[in-house]
């Protein structure tokens, strides 16, 4: 069975953005059931070939993977009551890790990413603790070859503009502990989802992410258990 994400589910997510309503939903039900297969059968494909490196992936299912299209309009402006895209995380908090992968799904805007996006206080205030004392480990991960082809930086949203309490001034690892999120994020065309060979190009990625992720979970763990 080929696993590539199919036109019409690009369709479907192009449609529905120019249609966001419950009445127009409902009578295109069936077109949403089959995006929404057709996106699972992706993402078990993506799980098996992330798998090969990380075994840990096989703990969470395509279906718990997959997010909800219902969007939660209690506290946004925005009453559209449905997503435009299919979202799926892969890790952070399923599977028992806080970092993961997060594939996006949107005609013209998809992407994976991978790390870990603005954590509770105490748990980013573990990772950049582990910065600031490992700053070799950290560094290796970040000047990769590989890892710097793939990726141009680490996510600098919300950056702070001083280095947080509790940290020297003067620390030579201040720009990555003003960070409040761990990400990084690679663009992926249509033709790239649409391709047979989509899941096993994602997950080569996701390969390239999983030492920052390994870092992560070396943070926020002491003798194995979660603090």
């Amino acid at each position: 069975m080929p696993h590539a994400i199919s036109k019409n589910t690009l369709k479907f997510l192009k449609e529905l953005a120019e249609n966001n309503n419950r009445e127009w939903f409902n009578e295109n039900k069936d077109l949403y059931l089959e995006a929404q297969e057709n996106v699972l059968q992706f993402l078990e494909k993506l799980i098996e070939d992330i798998s090969e490196f990380d075994e840990e992936i096989l703990k969470i299912s395509a279906k718990k993977a997959l997010f909800r299209i219902y969007r939660d309009v209690r506290f946004s402006l925005d009453k559209s009551p449905y997503k435009n895209h299919f979202g799926a995380g892969l890790g952070f908090g399923k599977g028992g890790k806080t970092s993961g992968f997060y594939l996006h799904i949107e005609p013209g805007n998809s992407f994976i990413a991978g790390g870990v996006y603005m954590p509770e206080k105490e748990l980013l205030k573990k990772i950049r603790t582990n910065v600031s004392e490992n700053p070799d480990e950290f560094l290796k991960i970040i000047n990769d070859k590989n890892f710097k082809k793939t990726f141009s930086d680490l996510s600098q949203e919300d950056k702070l503009k001083r280095i947080p309490q509790g940290f020297e001034k003067e620390n030579p690892m201040e720009d990555y502990l003003k960070l409040k999120s761990f990400v990084v994020r690679y663009s992926l065309k249509d033709k790239d989802l649409m391709e047979t060979s989509g899941p096993e190009k994602i997950a080569e990625i996701c390969k390239a992410i999983k030492p920052l992720n390994d870092f992560i979970e070396k943070s926020i763990n002491k003798n194995g258990e979660k603090m």
